[in-house]
């Protein structure tokens, strides 16, 4: 605890948006915890899409084949699904109700164990067709649980303990909508870490929260331009780095402080994935104003190692091993050295693609926005399609894949009823 106040303290020195009473009335904070079959938070355990290489799921699926269980979902959302011990969270948006929920299951049944009402009222019904009021994913330390919401011109972080209980609500940044909001908090040690990039003036801001009181222990404000990636932590150069893409800008902050590391222009505007590392470069990419990729070195040094035009806008990228997989928002596999650039194979897989891939031991799971899913090899010497897939009639939301299951958000069209549905698929 007092080395984590003396780096508090250190960032007053760097920072004039520190609170006070977050370094004066600290609680004492239990470790972050989790266990080795959970998924808790966006990109899983690793933050990078990759899940542990033994827990490989079926790689084959439908409506009846390896479904373990099912649950209906009220209203609409596109964040993905958290897995921690015997539970499984997830946001939503009851736009009929005006409301914005949590909900948690049963792990091993599906059964509907609480569901809690964190904004009544206040729902932002502007933006592009595509984007839900509930596209965030849920990060949980054990103890907590935290989700972003945008709601009555607004972006709110919310913690909430295992049993629903509300604990805090703090606001982000105010934020006018461009297309929607979709940011995931991310934790590290005592904080939540959590971002609004948005075109309001003044711009939007990124922050580190106390994740027991919720109190503000760092803020830096944003360029003025929308923006959607949520702050990815990541072990690169040898040092945590927090990294926020586009606004123009490929930025780097202390996870603790919030000291902004580095900063170079060369991220293209609009930017959507969650940058991957190899330890050395993090991937930038984005697709407005321009189609964008690029290698950028995570020393400081500003190096660009090289870049190309390809359109991975919305799917976030995986590395392994030395090679990048991704899958372009027009259903292309592809894949790429990560040192150099150097495009290694692609495939036509089909359809339209928001959901990011992830990767469980050779092969690589990925749905598009119909509901087709794909397993494809992890392999940098040819592209090989393993299986295909249909579940739903639409999906926007990454797959979670843990403990040999996948949880998968889909939408069913039941006449003209449109019912979001969660599956757990698995073997029986």
């Amino acid at each position: 605890m007092y080395k984590a106040l003396h780096h508090v303290v250190a960032a007053l020195l760097v920072t004039s948006a520190v609170s006070q009473s977050a370094i004066t009335a600290e609680p004492a904070l239990s470790p972050v915890r989790f266990g080795s079959t959970d998924w808790p938070w966006w990109r899983g355990p690793d933050r990078n899409g990759i899940a542990a290489a033994d827990q490989t799921p079926p790689l084959t699926w439908s409506q009846t084949e390896n479904v373990l269980w099912k649950a209906p979902v009220p209203g609409r959302g596109h964040g993905s699904v958290t897995v921690v011990g015997d539970q499984v969270f997830l946001a939503t948006a009851d736009e009929q109700a005006d409301k914005q929920i949590v909900l948690c299951f049963d792990r091993n049944t599906g059964k509907e164990l609480w569901q809690t009402v964190v904004h009544d009222g206040g729902i932002e019904r502007k933006g592009n067709k595509k984007a839900s009021q509930a596209s965030g994913t849920l990060a949980c330390d054990g103890e907590r649980l935290f989700i972003n919401f945008l709601n009555n011109g607004a972006a709110y972080t919310t913690a909430l303990s295992r049993g629903g209980e509300q604990i805090w609500q703090t606001k982000i940044s105010d934020y006018v909508v461009h297309q929607g909001y979709g940011s995931s908090p991310a934790i590290y040690e005592s904080l939540v870490i959590v971002s609004a990039d948005n075109k309001r003036e003044g711009g939007g801001a990124i922050a580190g929260m106390n994740r027991a009181t919720g109190e503000v222990v760092w803020r830096h404000a944003r360029p003025a331009t929308p923006n959607y990636p949520s702050p990815i932590i990541l072990k690169v150069a040898g040092r945590d780095q927090v990294f926020l893409t586009g606004c123009d800008f490929v930025s780097s902050f202390a996870p603790l402080t919030g000291e902004k590391l580095w900063e170079i222009e060369g991220a293209t505007t609009e930017c959507v994935t969650s940058t991957v590392t190899d330890g050395n470069i993090i991937l930038t990419s984005g697709g407005y104003p321009k189609n964008h990729m690029a290698a950028v070195r995570a020393d400081g040094s500003g190096e660009v190692v090289w870049e190309n035009n390809v359109r991975v806008y919305v799917p976030s990228m995986l590395i392994h091993d030395g090679t990048i997989y991704g899958v372009t928002d027009a259903g292309v596999a592809m894949c790429w050295e990560a040192a150099t650039g150097k495009e290694r194979w692609k495939g036509r897989l089909g359809g339209t693609f928001s959901s990011s891939p992830v990767m469980v031991g050779e092969h690589i799971f990925v749905i598009n926005e119909a509901g087709e899913g794909f397993v494809f090899k992890a392999d940098p010497a040819k592209f090989e399609l393993v299986a295909e897939n249909q579940l739903g009639n639409e999906v926007f939301a990454t797959p979670t894949i843990c403990g040999s299951r996948i949880y998968m958000r889909v939408a069913e069209q039941q006449g003209d009823v449109r019912q979001e549905m969660l599956y757990c698929i698995g073997k029986k």
